[in-house]
């Protein structure tokens, strides 16, 4: 397994992060012997950053971890959460913020997790699905105060959602944060399963989760990827959802990439991204059978830019 620091601090985090929302999960999850077996697997690989929160499984995911982590040596674990009190650990790793707050001031939200560190029970704050600007906000907020500042962001990150290349991913950059990617096979459908034309089977994850994840994921281009994920796959005699894993971390702001299993086959299959690196000329294919729009003021900036090297100055 190979690690990155996560964002600027000396967190060093596994590329492949456990992802636990399985863990107990009603109709497309695991138990917890099968969620033990997952974590045991997992530490014995290597791996060593796992993310779990109160809401997975109405708090059954953490319970399942706390009891899966106490057969391993509690330093040598990365654990975040989004914070409850059913972990049986003395202290979290990363606490992140599971989403923007409308109703409170961010002062008030980055003093409360300030007091956390300083109170020992947390050692790094991170936020998840925040917006760029809020991501800046925060932080400023924090050094101005003398606060403990955001060291990760938890997003959507896929080959078929890609919306964090616009402003949430340089945002993680300028402000020292390691990107996590939650979603990475966009809810099974990289993993090449399913089949265009029929549509998601009612009992799969997808099926189960169809008035989000078909508005999310299932389109025409959608396909286009994955059957360019699958020939890849092939080229290179992996699994399409290694291929797509290891197309997340190609990027080096990637600090890690959540694996959510429900299978222990599953997770020794995802387990192999956090050796394997994609080379660039697949990661270069892959990124443009459809080109991501960027938008504007992308499109602005680019064009301006050709212009003025059009020119002498």
């Amino acid at each position: 397994m190979k690690y990155r620091h996560l964002g600027n601090s000396g967190l060093l985090v596994s590329r492949i992060c456990l992802g636990t929302m399985t863990f107990g999960m009603k109709g497309w999850g695991c138990d917890q012997a099968t969620s033990k077996e997952i974590t045991n697997r997992f530490i014995d690989a290597g791996g060593n950053f796992i993310d779990t929160a109160d809401i997975y499984s109405a708090g059954v995911s953490e319970e399942f971890v706390g009891s899966a982590i106490a057969d391993h040596e509690r330093d040598d674990l990365v654990i975040a959460t989004k914070c409850w009190f059913r972990l049986g650990t003395d202290y979290l790793d990363l606490y992140q913020l599971h989403g923007p707050d409308p109703y409170t001031p961010m002062e008030e939200t980055m003093g409360a997790m300030d007091q956390l560190v300083s109170s020992g029970k947390v050692r790094y704050i991170g936020c998840s699905n925040y917006y760029g600007w809020q991501i800046v906000k925060a932080n400023a907020i924090a050094q101005q105060h003398g606060w403990s500042k955001l060291i990760s962001g938890q997003h959507l990150y896929n080959l078929l959602r890609r919306d964090v290349e616009r402003e949430i991913l340089p945002a993680c950059q300028d402000q020292g944060l390691g990107l996590m990617c939650w979603g990475p096979l966009a809810s099974g459908l990289l993993t090449g399963k399913y089949d265009a034309s029929k549509g998601p089977e009612k009992n799969s994850r997808i099926g189960l989760r169809a008035d989000i994840d078909v508005p999310r994921y299932w389109s025409e281009n959608s396909f286009k990827i994955i059957d360019a994920v699958k020939a890849v796959a092939r080229e290179t005699e992996k699994s399409p959802a290694q291929v797509a894993f290891s197309w997340l971390l190609f990027d080096r702001r990637v600090a890690s990439v959540i694996m959510g299993s429900r299978t222990v086959e599953q997770a020794v299959e995802g387990i192999v991204s956090g050796e394997w690196d994609l080379s660039a000329e697949h990661h270069l294919h892959l990124s443009n059978v459809v080109p991501f729009n960027h938008g504007y003021p992308h499109d602005w900036i680019q064009t301006s830019k050709a212009n003025a090297e059009g020119h002498e100055i």
